[in-house]
Parts: C-alpha cells; sequence; structure tokens
C-alpha cells in the first residue's frame, strides 16, 4: 500500500507490534533541542534488515531506518544508529560534523523506472485477474439459473397478434394456421443435409454456439452496421423459439447461455427436429411437414436433395427468395447450397452435376392470416414497418410470436369504412376511393382505408396510389411564398384564361371564375388555378418542391409504385416547372395527410408511423415507439398564416363541420378538359389531419356521380371527408385555429385593386304635366275609362253580341226577338197575339193596347190598322 510522506514535525504511528520507546536522553553540549537515541546494542530495537529506505527530508537527506537521517538542523541516525541532534552536533557513534553532506544510507536504494513499471503490471494483472474470476462465478451463476423452456410452448408463442390502439381488441393473428411436427426420421436426410449446408455445417460438430457471430453482433451494434448472423442452427432455435429478436449485445449474451445449455441438455438430433419444425418457410407454411406439401405436395420423408435445397433457401428469406416471385434469386442460392452439399460430401458430383430445379406447385389463395377486408392494408404496412424501420426478417414476424399496438383507432377505423360505404351508396362501381386520418401530434396514423379488399389476388392500396393532387397542393404554394415575404393579403392577377410564358397552353379557372387581383386568401378560396399557377412561377417551382418534399416527408426519389426511380414531384424528364402549383405530379394519398399534419403542428414535421409498441409473447417490450418531437421545417409563423388563409375554403365549398367547429381545408381536381378524374379534399384541427381521394383505375377515364355529373373535390370525397372528421371529433373538445396574420406586406409582383368606376351623374329630363291618376274599380287590370264593365271584374270588353245569351234560352241576344224573355226566341205571328186581351187579334185591333176599342173589322179592303210590337218583359 502506497504511504505518503510525513512532516517532521508530526509524530510517525510505530510499527505494528513495537513497543513505543522513551525519549532519548539528550547528548550534553548537543547544542540543540533534539533529542538523542541509545547506541547501536542499548535498550532500542536493532535495525530490520531490508526494509530501509530512502527519502528526502524537509532540511536535506535522510537515510530510511537502519540507515541515516539528515535532519532539518543536519543530520541523525536511524533507529539503532546514532542520532544527531537538531543543534547539529555530533552525538555518538556515526556521528558527522554538523554541514557535512550525509552519508549513503546503507538501506535498500529506491526503485528503479523498471521495478516500478513491473509493479504497475503486476497490480494490473491482479485486478484483471479478479475480474476475470468474478466474471467466471457470474457466468456459473448464470449458466445454473437459466432455464431452457419446453419445446411443447413454442407453437403458442410463435403466433404474431395485431392489436388497435388500445392494445387490447385484436386486429389480426399471423402464424398458426399450417402447422404439421414430425419427427427427425420423418424428415429424408437430403432434406436435412440441405438445410445443414445452408446454415451450419458444422452443426454436429460445434458446441453450439458461435463465438465470431457474437462478436459481430457487439460489433454491429456499436457501428450501427448490418445485423444478420452467422449463428450456429442451435443459436437461431433459442432465438426463434425462446427469445426476443433484438440484434443488440445482451440478446446475443442469453442466446449464448441457452444455446450452450441446450446443447448439453439435448442431443443434436433433438435440436435439429425441434429447429426445422419451428422455421417458417413462406406461403403460410410453419415446419418443414408444412412446406414440404406447400411447395412439392410430398411429405417431408419423401424431399429430394433437390428439392430440400429450395426450402433451404426459403429460410433465410421466405417473400424474397419464393421462386414464383423471384424465380432468378431464387435459383442463384439454390445453386449455392447444393455446391456446399458437394464439397461436404453429401452428393457426389456426378449428383451435382445433374442437378436441376424442381418444379414448385403456385401460391394458393391463402391470406396467410392477413383479414381479407379493409383491415389487412393496416396489416401489410404494420408488416413493412417492422421490416424497414425496425429491422425484423420474415422469420421473426411470421414465426416469433410478436404482440404488436398499432397506432389506428378501431373508433376512427369504423367511421371511414362507415363514411365511405354511406357515401358511395348507389354510386358507380368503377369509382375507388382512399381515406388516411394522421395525429398531428405524434405522427400516428389514426384510420387507414385503401379500399375494400385487404388481402387475395388484385389486391390494391389506394391510400398509396400515386396520383395528381390539383389545387390541394396550394397550402404548399402559398407557404413557400410566405417564406420570401410575401403576404396571405398580397393581390395577384387571377382572371381567366392566362397565357405564362413557360406554358404553351393557356391556364383556366374551374367554371371560369375570374378575379383580376384578388388577395392569396381569396384565391385560396375561390381555387383560382391562374393565381396560384403565377405564384408558383413568380417564387420557384423547385423552391415549392422543396416545400413538399419537406413537409410531406417524400424523398428526392419514388422508391415504390409505378413511379418508384423516377425523381418524386417532376415530369418524366425529371424536371419540375409552375405546374407544381396546381397539382400536375403525383403524390399519395397518405403523403397528403402526412403534409397538412405538418401544417396543423405548427410546421413540425414527424414521420407517420403505424406501429405504436411491440412485445414477445410474455410481455417484455422490444420496440416502444418514443415521442417524436419532430423536426421544423416550415417557420410557425408561416404555417399559422397558411392556416388562416385556409378557414374558410370548408364553408365555401359547403362542408363545414358540426357546431362550426373550426378546421383549415382545401379541395383539388385534376383532370383533362372538363372531365375529372380525381378529386380531393384534405382538411385539419390541430389533433386530426384527413385526407380524402376518389378517381379510377385509369387516370384517362373521366370520374361522374350517378347523375352522369362531373365529380369534384368539394362533392362526394368532400361529403366523406365532413362525415369522418364530424364523426370521430363528436364530444371531443373544440380547437382553435388562428385567425390573424403574422407576416404582413408583399416583396413580390402584386397588383393593385382596381379603381373603382365613378357612377355617372344622370341628365334630368324634362317635366311633364302631371297625369290623372289610374281608376280601376273593379280591379281587373283595366282603368274605369277603358273598361266596359268598370264594375265588373269579369268583363273588360263590350262583348261580342254573337256570344250573349242574356235570358239563357239559347238563341244570341243578336238572334233572339225578346233577349230578356227566355220564353220567346222569334217574332211571333200578329195573327195570334191578344195584346189587350179585347178578343181582336193585334192585327186587326185598332189599340191592341186599349181593350175598350175594338177593331172595326178592316178597313178599306179590309185591312187592319198599324200595329205596335209588344214591349219586352
Amino acid at each position: 500500500m502506497f504511504v505518503p510522506s510525513h512532516d517532521e514535525t508530526s509524530p510517525v504511528a510505530p510499527r505494528a507490534g513495537s513497543v513505543r520507546r522513551p525519549a532519548a536522553v539528550r547528548a550534553p553540549g548537543s547544542g540543540g533541542g533534539g533529542s538523542g537515541r541509545p547506541p547501536a546494542g542499548g535498550s532500542g530495537r536493532p535495525p530490520v534488515p531490508g526494509r530501509g529506505r530512502t527519502s528526502a527530508s524537509r532540511g536535506g537527506t535522510s537515510a530510511s531506518r537502519g540507515g541515516t537521517s539528515a535532519s532539518r538542523g543536519g543530520t541523525s541516525a536511524s533507529r539503532g544508529g546514532t542520532t544527531a541532534s537538531r543543534g547539529g552536533a555530533p552525538a555518538g557513534r556515526g556521528a558527522r560534523p554538523a554541514g557535512k553532506p550525509a552519508a549513503k544510507g546503507k538501506g535498500k536504494a529506491g526503485r528503479t523506472p523498471k521495478q516500478r513499471r513491473r509493479r504497475r503490471l503486476k497490480i494490473g494483472a491482479g485486478i484483471l485477474g479478479g475480474l476475470f474470476a468474478l466474471l467466471c462465478v457470474f457466468i456459473g451463476v448464470v449458466y445454473a439459473t437459466t432455464e431452457v423452456p419446453s419445446p411443447d410452448s413454442v407453437s403458442t408463442k410463435q403466433t404474431t397478434v395485431l392489436y388497435y390502439s388500445d392494445g387490447t381488441t385484436e386486429m389480426a393473428r399471423l402464424g398458426d394456421e399450417n402447422r404439421t411436427n414430425v419427427t427427425l426420421d420423418q424428415i429424408s436426410e437430403p432434406a436435412q443435409q440441405a438445410i445443414l449446408a445452408a446454415e451450419n455445417r458444422s452443426f454436429y460438430t460445434d458446441p453450439g454456439i458461435s463465438f465470431t457471430g457474437i462478436v459481430r453482433a457487439a460489433w454491429n451494434n456499436v457501428t450501427g452496421g448490418s445485423t444478420q448472423g452467422g449463428s450456429t442452427i442451435t443459436q437461431q432455435y433459442v432465438k426463434n423459439a425462446f427469445l426476443t429478436h433484438d440484434q443488440t449485445f445482451s440478446r446475443k449474451f442469453q442466446e449464448l447461455f441457452l444455446a450452450i445449455k441446450l446443447d448439453n441438455n439435448f442431443s443434436k438430433e433433438q435440436i435439429l427436429e425441434n429447429y426445422l419444425n419451428t422455421i417458417y418457410y413462406g406461403r403460410g407454411a410453419y415446419g418443414i411437414e408444412a412446406a414440404a406439401n406447400t411447395y412439392f405436395g410430398v411429405p417431408a420423408a419423401q424431399l429430394t436433395a433437390q428439392q430440400g435445397a429450395v426450402l433451404a433457401v426459403l429460410v433465410r428469406s421466405p417473400s424474397g427468395y419464393d421462386p414464383e416471385t423471384n424465380p432468378e434469386g431464387a435459383q442463384d442460392r439454390w445453386a449455392l447450397v447444393l455446391d456446399a452439399m458437394a464439397e461436404e460430401g453429401w452428393l457426389t458430383a456426378e449428383e451435382r452435376a445433374a442437378s436441376v430445379y424442381p418444379p414448385v406447385l403456385p401460391k394458393t389463395g391463402s391470406t396467410l392470416g392477413i383479414p381479407e377486408t379493409s383491415e389487412g392494408l393496416i396489416v401489410n404496412q404494420v408488416l413493412q414497418e417492422l421490416e424497414g424501420t425496425y429491422g425484423y426478417d420474415e422469420q421473426q414476424i411470421r414465426a416469433g410470436g410478436l404482440r404488436v399496438t398499432t397506432t389506428v383507432s378501431k373508433q376512427a377505423q369504423d367511421a371511414a369504412k362507415a363514411s365511405v360505404e354511406e357515401v358511395m351508396t348507389g354510386e358507380p362501381d368503377g369509382l375507388r376511393e382512399a381515406l388516411v386520418a394522421i395525429d398531428p401530434r405524434t405522427g400516428g396514423v389514426v384510420a387507414y382505408y385503401g379500399g375494400p379488399k385487404g388481402a387475395g389476388d388484385g389486391v390494391i392500396d389506394y391510400a398509396q396510389a400515386q396520383r395528381q393532387p390539383g389545387s390541394s397542393v396550394k397550402p404548399y404554394v402559398l407557404a413557400t411564398a410566405l417564406e420570401q415575404g410575401i403576404g396571405i393579403d398580397s393581390r395577384r392577377d387571377g382572371s381567366s384564361p392566362m397565357k405564362f410564358d413557360d406554358r404553351e397552353k393557356p391556364v383556366v379557372n374551374s367554371g371560369g371564375t375570374s378575379c383580376p387581383a384578388c388577395t392569396l386568401t381569396e384565391a385560396m378560396t375561390k381555387s383560382l388555378n391562374t393565381t396560384y399557377y403565377g405564384l408558383a412561377l413568380e417564387v420557384g417551382a423547385e423552391k415549392v418542391r422543396e416545400t413538399i418534399l419537406e413537409a410531406t416527408g417524400l424523398p428526392e426519389v419514388w422508391e415504390v409504385g409505378g413511379l418508384a426511380e423516377s425523381t418524386t414531384l417532376a415530369n418524366a424528364d425529371g424536371g419540375t416547372g409552375s405546374a407544381i402549383g396546381i397539382g400536375e405530379y403525383e403524390m399519395r394519398p397518405i403523403d397528403q395527410a402526412h403534409g397538412f399534419a405538418t401544417l396543423a403542428a405548427g410546421g413540425i414535421e414527424r414521420d407517420h408511423h403505424f406501429v405504436a409498441q411491440v412485445t414477445d409473447s410474455q410481455g417484455a417490450v422490444l420496440v416502444g415507439t418514443p415521442p417524436d418531437s419532430g423536426e421544423q421545417v416550415i417557420p410557425a409563423n408561416v404555417a399559422n398564416d397558411v392556416t388562416v388563409a385556409m378557414k374558410e375554403v370548408a364553408g365555401y365549398s359547403r362542408r363545414s363541420l358540426e357546431g362550426g367547429r373550426e378546421v383549415a381545408a382545401k379541395t383539388g381536381t385534376q383532370g383533362q378538359g372538363e372531365n375529372n378524374s380525381d378529386a380531393w379534399m384534405v382538411g385539419y384541427t390541430p389533433s386530426l389531419s384527413t385526407a380524402v381521394w376518389m378517381g379510377n383505375d385509369s387516370p384517362t377515364n373521366p370520374i361522374v356521380d350517378s347523375r352522369q355529373r362531373i365529380i369534384y373535390g368539394s362533392g362526394l370525397p368532400g361529403a366523406i371527408w365532413q362525415r369522418f372528421m364530424d364523426t370521430v371529433l363528436a364530444g371531443t373538445p373544440e380547437e382553435d385555429l388562428p385567425d390573424k396574420a403574422l407576416i404582413k406586406g408583399d416583396t413580390g409582383k402584386g397588383v393593385q385593386l382596381p379603381e373603382p368606376e365613378p357612377t355617372p351623374t344622370p341628365t334630368p329630363e324634362p317635366s311633364r304635366p302631371a297625369q290623372p291618376a289610374v281608376v280601376d274599380t273593379d280591379g281587373d287590370g283595366v282603368p274605369d275609362d277603358k273598361d266596359f264593365a268598370p264594375n265588373d271584374a269579369t268583363v273588360t270588353k263590350k262583348p261580342d253580341p254573337s256570344t250573349v245569351d242574356s235570358d239563357g234560352d239559347g238563341v244570341p241576344d243578336n238572334k233572339d226577338f225578346a233577349p230578356n224573355d227566355p220564353t220567346v226566341t222569334k217574332r211571333p205571328d200578329p195573327s195570334t197575339i191578344d195584346a189587350d186581351g179585347d178578343g181582336v187579334p193585334a192585327n186587326a185591333d185598332p189599340n191592341d193596347n186599349d181593350p175598350t176599342v175594338p177593331g172595326t173589322g178592316g178597313r178599306s179592303g179590309g185591312t187592319p190598322g198599324p200595329t205596335t210590337p209588344p214591349a219586352p218583359r
């Protein structure tokens, strides 16, 4: 142990076992205050050989015990020798005159650098040895306490289950539909050898572990390199059957102990048998017996070396090397397996040369546990995320017994399906729909509808369809302009049609709407194409593209779909023009939900995702999505103003939310001429961003509704969007959106509001004499002075006599002898009329109206007197 040097003014503790000596008698004439010690051979303790050492004192030099030491005032002998007093005078044997240099100590000299290095090495070796001993004890304890689970539990553990966001409602169950365990003697030897050749040639001779594999995993865990194996079959079996699947050193450490203990507790044959029964071979086949039947229609006992090699290739990546989907890759690896079998002596050179790839049965209609309903599309997205984001392979997913909680809400998913079904009832069958909803606060996908079919032949996920978004991209154009200092109250020419220098055909507004000096907010609400095409040209098409890529998380180059490997948001030549301002470059519904979620979150972009948590079958957390703080890709004041500009769109499109809930939205329509091929409605509140798309399988065909009307974004897509948003947000607190713009001014090419035209002053007309008031007594619209019957509303002019029959006898008045006497219709015969009743006919009575005057019987010639016709009655 290291002992620090002491101060000579302080007492030094005696060595263990020594007896404290009395103070020495001061030597006469010492001249100092020091105390002497008895001479050698006296009562003092004799020197101890080999324990002396030298050290420099504060006053000079001192020899160690058994030697000499110089005091502050001179020199002194060590215990058992002579001591010079502090005054410097010599006292007894061994003393020297004051001022003389101290004699060289007689004890052991100080250690050399080489000795010190040796000492340090010994100390280090001792420490390492102690640590190694502790490690050995730890390993022994861990090994002794490690329990190997029963292989009987593997089948249950291998079933992977997916849940909705509540963590309890099951969405799908994968893994337990095609499995038959067999004994090793029921598996052909060539098939066994093929598996060994592909995965672990030294299986029967190794200790069950691969130290290089463990070191490789540790190194990759530190450097972030590939996490692929190099594990033995025993380790693979342990990993697949009993452990989690994270590629970490701690998991490899567990794998090491279990593999060693498994190798000690079970025979190689038992381990290989269990391994072959637990491997997933693709197409829903778990275990080699099911795989033999699925791919070749034979039991495992009848597999040939060539067929076994086909199955051996599938162990590494069942879907990646499926002979039907990747025949070239499958056959290349198949040849390598046969080469390895030949090298091990399991195939002769002649057999290898004669080997041909065996025929494989076609895929069946099995869905492999993926739901055939729309939820199957969600499951596919989850599986892709587990593989692409978290590094799980198909073997781990299909046979690993994972418990995956998704971000999808059961209530929101049901609302998505119901909204589509209710709105589209009775509409043409050829129409296609997609709906994606994202929580802007987390990036989690809340609802996902890409079509009614989720698995089987002909499945298309329309939520991933690359289609032209039309006017629904205009908020990104506005965001780009705002970053350049162009406020939402800036005015631009929105006349229609308009010609632009970078485009041959003129740009027109839907419905012919024209606005020579609308604000950008008004142009957003009215969806003026000419305004936003010109604005994209003004601020730069590439700048708009950058804004969209940042807001949506889209890559520079499409990685999937029909546009794979082509430049994102560009034409066929890879260039981006001002047409980006009116949505002529393809995006997907999930991209629009993502981009609008960024705006809803104040410009903070978060990756959209489906996986919330992954645990193993025992509940141990393997993946827990941490809170995503996101990245500020659009300045907060810009996102604020874009939202303000979008707040009137839903109301203008007659798609306001219930209760007047605030929402920012944008419609979009794309097509050729008057025919539309794509229609969109996208909008958000602070907690929900939803995109709805509608189209058909061919963008060249127009989309029309059941009444043959052109479909616009505010039509059927808007109805689906509105119904979904109202349903999901019902009962939730209302959330405010910003209502005040923060960026003022216009640094761009604005236009002035036209001056209103002056109202012309009318020329006064010359005065006219006052006109008499018009009187219409019977209210028939004819003034009294022109009305034949001013008091009869049914008569306005003099009636035609030929149509009037006043007495109703059927004879018009102009032909009726007595128009007011229905009994008389014609003039009567005079010889039959006796008007005064004197018995003399009227034609013979001189006064037919006076009965006292009879007729004369006739005048000369018997001519009757003049007669007067009777008065009408």
